[in-house]
């Protein structure tokens, strides 16, 4: 894990925290292009799983429309939200939750309190040895 002023929130530093050593923090660029403009994102961390985990205190409109951009674009990657608070309202006259919004969108995601981060987005799955047998009535 890096010191704790290499992060950007408080959100970061437990999630680091949580993730230990199963992740690596802002360790890859994924290029998307913004209408008329091209554009880099490098997502919080990236699991050993290959998952990408962008942590959201505050869910902007611009931090919206890239990731939907972002889907559209590179729907061979896994890149999932992590909000703060999935409860929170988009805005003040808004009665849709970011975690509401990122469901509309069939963006993945999970709230940071439940603290249920399926173990499949951390760590690598390994795969299952089969022990074949032989057919001896052939």
């Amino acid at each position: 894990m890096r010191k704790k002023n290499d992060y950007k929130s408080k959100l970061e530093i437990q999630v680091a925290e949580y993730l230990g050593d199963n992740a690596e923090y802002e360790c890859e660029y994924i290029s998307f292009t913004q209408p008329a403009k091209s554009r880099k994102y490098c997502p919080d961390f990236k699991t050993k799983a290959g998952v990408f985990i962008e942590c959201k205190g505050k869910w902007t409109a611009e931090d919206r429309a890239k990731h939907v951009w972002l889907k559209e674009q590179h729907p061979d990657k896994r890149i999932v939200l992590l909000f703060q608070n999935s409860s929170v309202k988009l805005n003040k006259r808004s009665s849709t939750t970011y975690g509401d919004w990122a469901t509309k969108n069939n963006i993945e995601w999970y709230d940071w309190r439940d603290k249920n981060i399926p173990k499949e987005l951390i760590v690598e799955s390994k795969p299952h040895s089969r022990k074949s047998r032989r057919n001896r009535d052939i």
